[in-house]
């Protein structure tokens, strides 16, 4: 009796398989909603690093007159490996090859000393050693994850003997933009797309949030994500004869998000 009470309770090979199914249906069903969730959360820690950027900012701005961080000086114009050709271009690196430390990473000896993580975006898409390229810095040329904003110099070579401070760097007159419209925009989740054949000289497509949004800082010191519709965030330089308006073109992505919101 036992031993037939206990046959039929076990699960036939049918009934086993209706269970399979109905699991593999409801796992495609919160899938998405799983994926979504997570990519949500990912958008909201890259919001909440810009915010401390932006803290960070403005105690730099606090502790130098007003100015935002500028400089330095940029070294002669050698290689495609370069991205900062010029002083004052927009630039995601936080040191240079020669080590010296430009951009966002002059925040780092201080302002950002006890959290240089947040220069790093959570929802990168492509793997970025926030590790490695935090040890670069000061000795190697070094990048995080965000456009940074200082005087938008576009030009390749930088002509100039001597870096002149320019004007426009005081957070209470940032100045307007080529369109006119007031500067607004600091800062920026990186959606570059490079050319095939130059990963020898380290330019690489680097894209966040799966290219759907993009985080913006603003000068004020908040930030917000705001769709990437029509890839308007995107510096696409995936042709070679375009390579060279590389800074032109992530600058102008900036002057759209001086009135993104």
């Amino acid at each position: 009796m036992n031993r037939r009470g206990q046959r039929g309770r076990a699960f036939t090979l049918v009934e086993l398989l209706v269970v399979i199914a109905i699991i593999a249906t409801l796992a495609a069903l919160l899938l998405p909603a799983m994926t979504s969730a997570h990519q949500a959360a990912k958008r909201t820690a890259c919001l909440s690093n810009l915010r401390q950027i932006g803290l960070a900012i403005h105690s730099y701005a606090a502790d130098f007159d007003g100015r935002i961080p500028y400089g330095p000086k940029a070294p002669p114009f050698t290689s495609p490996a370069s991205f900062y050709p010029s002083t004052g271009s927009p630039t995601s690196l936080l040191s240079l090859q020669g080590g010296a430390v430009v951009g966002l990473g002059l925040l780092l000896p201080q302002h950002l000393a006890s959290q240089p993580r947040v220069l790093f975006c959570p929802g990168a898409d492509q793997p970025l050693d926030a590790g490695v390229e935090l040890a670069r810095v000061g000795t190697h040329q070094s990048r995080g994850s965000y456009y940074y904003r200082h005087a938008g110099n576009t030009e390749l070579f930088d002509n100039s003997t001597v870096a002149e401070m320019p004007r426009n760097l005081r957070l209470d007159d940032l100045g307007t933009n080529r369109l006119g419209h007031a500067v607004r925009a600091l800062v920026l989740d990186t959606q570059f797309l490079a050319p095939p054949g130059l990963e020898s000289f380290n330019v690489r497509t680097q894209t966040h949030h799966r290219r759907r949004t993009a985080n913006l800082l603003f000068a004020d010191g908040h930030a917000v994500s705001r769709a990437n519709r029509s890839e308007r965030f995107t510096v696409d330089v995936r042709d070679f004869s375009e390579v060279r308006q590389a800074f032109d073109k992530i600058l102008r992505v900036l002057e759209t998000a001086d009135t993104a919101e």
